[in-house]
């Protein structure tokens, strides 16, 4: 699966200019690519302030979304902030070529920025299927909490879009390769850059890891659209000689 990483500085809680900018990078992809993945709340920033940006699952967005995937005949996804009745999700969609929409709502809300106040968690961990691969979806915060990215459907591939400040941009680096080695999945964390409406700066470092801890890309400072391939056969192979995960624990995740 060949997967294109769009690094990119946000426009402050601006929609129409960010919308203008990834479909600029999107339409610019000359490569054939499976999944174009973008940061969270790509449309904003990571704002407190949901009711000057939410969108419904029917808003301008989400249609945008749907003509560029068919358009470009790839997926994409990216965490948007949506609004159903009086409550706003940072919901992380995934857009099928084919104008389909699947999405997730992040679980752990960031209490040192309120982000709890103001927006709903998600109750369920949300697992695609697409292209014969299982794509695990998860935003920014939920990278610290392990027990909830365990791998226990056999999922391919983990996927991580963030706004990651550079001053803890150590432990995103690290909480990644450990996603990737407990769970001997291959692992993909898409990071902002630039500064955003808090003067909180972001340094990206964008990256994709395989099931052994290694880097297929390294993490990345630069504004930048990266491509990368992806081997689900390798992925198999290395699990299936390790056999780490069949001694992993029995669990049930309670809401």
């Amino acid at each position: 699966m060949i997967v294109s990483l769009i690094q990119a500085p946000l426009v402050w809680e601006n929609p129409s200019e960010n919308r203008l900018y990834f479909e600029q990078k999107i339409k610019a992809i000359s490569q054939q690519t499976d999944l174009i993945v973008l940061p969270e709340m790509f449309t904003s920033g990571f704002t407190m302030n949901p009711k000057y940006v939410a969108e419904t699952m029917q808003g301008e967005t989400i249609s945008w979304l749907i003509e560029l995937a068919i358009a470009k005949n790839t997926a994409i996804t990216g965490s948007l902030v949506i609004q159903e009745d009086e409550n706003f999700f940072n919901r992380m969609v995934f857009v099928f070529p084919n104008g389909k929409v699947e999405y997730y709502n992040k679980r752990h809300l960031f209490t040192l920025a309120g982000e709890e106040k103001v927006y709903q968690p998600g109750k369920e961990r949300r697992i695609i299927d697409y292209n014969n691969w299982k794509i695990c979806l998860q935003v920014c915060y939920d990278l610290r909490f392990p027990v909830f990215a365990r791998n226990t459907e056999e999922y391919d591939l983990l996927i991580y879009v963030a706004n990651w400040p550079k001053v803890r941009i150590n432990a995103w680096d690290i909480l990644l390769k450990a996603r990737a080695v407990e769970n001997l999945t291959y692992v993909i964390g898409v990071n902002r850059i630039g500064l955003d409406g808090n003067e909180h700066e972001y340094v990206g470092h964008s990256q994709v890891i395989d099931e052994l801890g290694n880097y297929i890309l390294e993490p990345q400072r630069n504004e930048h659209v990266f491509h990368i391939e992806l081997d689900k056969e390798k992925m198999l192979e290395t699990r299936k000689k390790l056999n780490f995960l069949n001694d992993r624990d029995d669990f049930s995740i309670s809401s």
